[in-house]
């Protein structure tokens, strides 16, 4: 799959291409900077035994992933 992306992105404009790039690239960045910090909320709340906000950050981790 990943080649025929490949293969298309060799069809598209090279600045257009790089844009397309560089947003996938900071999205991915922005969403594993998400993901680590609501992991490290997700291990605080454990530790404080704080159910409720364990419940909703877990939630929150589901639509980040």
């Amino acid at each position: 799959m990943e080649n025929n992306v490949l293969n298309e992105m060799d069809r598209v404009d090279p600045n257009l291409r790089d844009e397309m790039l560089a947003e996938l690239f900071l999205n991915k960045v922005m969403n594993d900077f998400k993901r680590s910090k609501i992991l490290e909320e997700i291990d605080q709340s454990l530790k404080d035994k704080d159910k409720e906000a364990f419940l909703r950050l877990t939630k929150e981790l589901k639509s980040v992933s």
